[in-house]
């Protein structure tokens, strides 16, 4: 069964990333975008309009989708200073 294999490649790009950064990136690991998106359950359009500067990835799937990119850094890894 080749669709229900998870591909190594399916891990979130290290944070910080710019949509030009994050473009070489997969780039440069001869990762298809596509399959990317896919393996990590994300829309190939949302990926593709935050990776072209048309999304901001504020909310949603777009939000989850920045994070992923390594375009915005994930709250939750994030720890609070008190």
């Amino acid at each position: 069964m080749k669709g229900s294999r998870k591909s190594p490649s399916a891990a979130p790009l290290p944070y910080p990333q710019t949509p030009d950064t994050a473009k070489a990136w997969f780039i440069r690991h001869g990762i298809n975008k596509s399959a990317w998106a896919r393996d990590l359950g994300i829309d190939r359009m949302v990926m593709v309009d935050l990776l072209r500067g048309r999304l901001k990835g504020l909310r949603g799937e777009a939000h989850r989708a920045a994070i992923a990119l390594g375009l915005k850094a994930n709250p939750e890894s994030t720890s609070k200073a008190a």
